[in-house]
């Protein structure tokens, strides 16, 4: 069974950084792209940023020139560095990754951005 475990949320004063890590819990052959959604109080989950397996990244938005998603192909884990936090930031945080044919999610992680 494949798990997303994902690390690194938490509590940040607006301007300030966190990074959140999203590992896959075993070794697995065939990752599509790894990414980042987020959902808000009484709103929809969106996409945050996606790295394809061959480096291709992409944003949304709101989060262009402030967030920068890599990764580490050897342990099967994906970053998403998080600078200049902003309030509206404010979410839980959800890895998600295609792994051959299969989706998966993890469990979500708290980023609270507050004064």
């Amino acid at each position: 069974q494949v798990h997303l475990v994902e690390s690194g949320g938490g509590m940040a004063r607006p301007g300030e950084s966190l990074r959140l890590s999203c590992a896959v819990s075993r070794s697995v052959f065939g990752i599509v792209y790894m990414g980042w959604y987020r959902q808000a109080p009484g709103k929809e989950r969106e996409l945050v940023a996606r790295i394809t397996a061959i480096g291709t990244t992409n944003y949304a938005d709101s989060v262009k020139g402030r967030f920068t998603i890599s990764r580490d192909t050897a342990k099967s884990t994906a970053y998403l560095q998080m600078n200049s936090l902003k309030p509206e930031d404010t979410a839980v945080y959800y890895c998600n990754a295609l792994l051959s044919s299969s989706d998966y999610w993890g469990q979500g992680t708290q980023v609270t951005v507050s004064s």
